[in-house]
């Protein structure tokens, strides 16, 4: 059975541009994996005339209408009282609402006032989300149509379209098709280069629907298909991955929601492996990523971000020749830096990056976006060296997922990308 509905997101900050609108992606893929279909994505402001028009638009053809914003406590937030006055329903108090906020607003050790106690005034005939008092939104039917009011924080809305939303329409649409996704992680091959690899999949695939994402610096491919039930779903699924990282090979680093700091340090764990690192141009962003994950205590012993010359030398044991020879952006001064945290922290891995992030400090040979990378272990030290695009943030970021990508795949005894 085809169940459709719409997504209706209000806000001015979504409409004039200085907003994403994550919400309506975010509420979009996750009922499209449960099986059910969104005909559209609208967008509307803070007024009347347009989300009284969106909302009538929407009715007319759906089984179920999701709406997200508006629900707040500051004079911009009017969803309820344009959803009250679009319905004929007069707003009413919802006192179960009305003590959650008191009990939140005296946690928070501020006073309750005119404008927090708005939000529990709904139109009549709603009922309350989230009675636990995770997320505060409300949900009516009109002319036999689920409407679903969430409130437009990320964080509240993703809580109730996962715990809320969705298990109430797959309980009241039971016959609804199966619809699996998954989504496998790529670092070291850009958009063009997939799609050609890729080119002969689609072929031997035909129930499978392919997508791909640029996420920078990474690129996400989506794999999907309906299925007549899950076990067979996850199968063929499991088949098409299979498929997939045999025509990528390490190139995936992972399936699903973990990051390329994340895998690092599961993979460190395992191995029972330590890492320090000795960073330059990205400044200490690669020690934040690897602590950013928790137990991350286990494996990564510390950090120094040696900015200068001196700094190098004095900190890591880099030698006044090589910087003099080579200068500081080079394979031999990284393999130095790679080198001197290892044996000063006493790490079984020693990572180190230099390069020239930009806007300045480029030279014809070494142009702006030029990083070598040095990984220095017991047997040997390896370095190479990169160009990299984009702006000074792209040029660290990408500096930073090279670096844990080295750990990575030296870890799994891949190869590392090639260089310059």
């Amino acid at each position: 059975m085809l169940v459709q509905g719409e997504i209706i997101t209000i806000g001015n900050e979504l409409t004039s541009g200085m907003t994403l609108d994550v919400n309506g992606w975010y509420a979009a893929g996750r009922l499209t994996a449960s099986g059910l279909r969104i005909t559209r994505i609208t967008s509307v402001g803070d007024d009347y005339p347009s989300v009284s028009r969106a909302l009538k638009n929407a009715m007319e053809g759906s089984r179920f209408v999701i709406v997200t914003g508006g629900l707040g406590s500051t004079e911009d937030d009017l969803t309820n009282e344009i959803i009250s006055k679009a319905l004929h329903r007069p707003l009413c108090l919802d006192k179960e609402m009305f003590e959650i906020i008191k009990r939140h607003t005296s946690t928070q050790g501020a006073e309750m006032c005119r404008s927090l106690e708005k939000m529990a005034w709904v139109p009549d005939g709603s009922r309350m989300l989230s009675p636990e008092g995770k997320a505060c939104g409300f949900s009516l039917v009109e002319n036999d149509v689920r409407l679903y009011f969430l409130p437009g924080v990320p964080d509240q809305m993703r809580y109730l379209i996962d715990h809320v939303v969705i298990p109430e329409l797959r309980t009241l649409y039971k016959r609804l098709p199966v619809t699996i996704c998954r989504t496998l992680k790529v670092y070291g091959l850009n958009e063009p280069h997939i799609a050609e690899i890729f080119r002969d999949l689609d072929k031997e695939t035909d129930k499978v629907v392919l997508g791909f994402y640029p996420h920078f610096p990474e690129n996400h491919i989506t794999v999907s298909l309906t299925a007549k039930d899950a076990r067979s779903g996850v199968h063929e699924l499991d088949r098409i991955e299979k498929q997939i990282r045999n025509k990528l090979g390490a190139a995936v680093f992972a399936t699903g929601e973990d990051s390329m700091a994340e895998i690092v340090g599961k993979i460190l764990s395992a191995k029972k492996f330590t890492v320090s690192v000795a960073e330059s141009c990205t400044g200490g962003l690669i020690g934040h990523l690897l602590t950013a994950i928790p137990g991350s205590s286990r494996y990564f012993l510390g950090g120094i971000v040696s900015y200068s010359n001196d700094a190098k030398m004095e900190l890591l044991g880099v030698q006044a020749k090589t910087l003099e020879e080579y200068g500081a952006v080079s394979n031999e001064t990284v393999q130095e830096m790679a080198e001197g945290i290892r044996n000063r922290l006493n790490s079984d891995l020693g990572i180190a990056v230099s390069g020239i992030a930009g806007p300045e400090g480029g030279t014809r040979e070494k142009p702006v976006g030029t990083v070598h990378v040095a990984l220095a272990s017991a047997e040997k030290t390896v370095s190479k060296g990169y160009r990299f695009w984009g702006n000074r943030q792209a040029v660290k970021l990408n500096s930073a997922t090279m670096a844990l990508d080295w750990i990575r795949r030296y870890a799994n005894g891949n190869p590392l990308l090639p260089g310059i």
